[in-house]
């Protein structure tokens, strides 16, 4: 008869070590049974007291799930790059300033449902910034989601006609962290105009959006044309000057809540890199 491995009975003819890694397995403490493996192949237990022991193979455990939850959420991220906060070439002159983008890796807009925008002719990196943003998120436990904006729109017009449209952005929903590459690059069709405000929508005031693009946020509006949105509305959105760098700037708009319409509200709490 088969024996269901969770409820199988301990045997008395192994060893106390042996059973305690076996104990340890079933119940998916790898990350504990691995330093307990180690610690039978050296000294370690006999150098330390029982609670400090103890208290290793918890922060060992602790260390595995952290990590394993940091590689199952990049891995679901399904990032462009490989890329880190860590290996950003300062060195090549684009101008981007290392103290800019260390604020921005403290993901403090995340937390504040603040959305950044990263602007500037192709080959300035824009993806490279984004996915490494991305990647900090994960490690600091951010469900994140990397798209390139033409293809997951195609996609989503395709769930559209397959009846699955609201399923897929209940998914993108969930995520704390959206990330759009290469908005605009091909034009909006009028029947992906729509998705994508209901996307900003979804999120306004609740989750973050980095979007990257090859045009500055002002020309968005004619980017949108065909949609119900008024042009001197638009035109009112005051962009306070930021450090202007060689393909970069960064800048905070300050909240205008007589803005109205949905992309206009995603733009209120918005920084930018251009």
């Amino acid at each position: 008869m088969e024996v269901n491995n969770k409820t199988a009975p301990v045997t008395g003819q192994q060893d106390q070590n042996t059973i305690s890694l076996d104990l340890m397995n079933r119940m998916k403490l790898h990350g504990m049974a691995e330093a307990f493996r180690e610690s039978l192949a050296g000294t370690t237990p006999q150098s330390m007291t029982a609670d400090t022991f103890l208290s290793m193979l918890l922060a060992r455990e602790w260390d595995y799930r952290s990590q394993a939850a940091i590689a199952r959420l990049t891995k679901n991220a399904a990032f462009r790059y490989k890329a880190y906060i860590e290996q950003i070439d300062y060195a090549t002159n684009r101008g981007l300033d290392r103290n800019q983008m260390e604020r921005l890796a403290t993901l403090d807009f995340v937390h504040k449902a603040q959305n950044l925008f990263i602007t500037g002719s192709s080959g300035t990196g824009k993806s490279y910034l984004a996915c490494a943003l991305g990647h900090e998120a994960c490690k600091r436990g951010f469900r994140t989601f990397y798209a390139n904006a033409p293809k997951l729109l195609g996609a989503l017009k395709v769930a559209k006609v397959k009846g699955t449209l609201e399923a897929e952005l209940k998914k993108i929903e969930r995520c704390q962290l959206l990330i759009l590459d290469d908005l605009f690059i091909v034009p909006l069709d009028a029947k992906e105009r729509p998705i994508l405000l209901e996307i900003i929508e979804d999120r306004h005031e609740r989750k973050s959006v980095i979007i990257t693009s090859q045009y500055p946020s002002s020309n968005w509006y004619d980017m949108l044309k065909g949609q119900s949105y008024s042009t001197k509305r638009w035109a009112n959105l005051a962009w306070p000057k930021g450090s202007k760098l060689s393909g970069f700037s960064i800048c905070q708009q300050k909240d205008k809540k007589r803005l109205i319409t949905m992309l206009e509200r995603m733009l209120q709490k918005g920084k930018r890199i251009r």
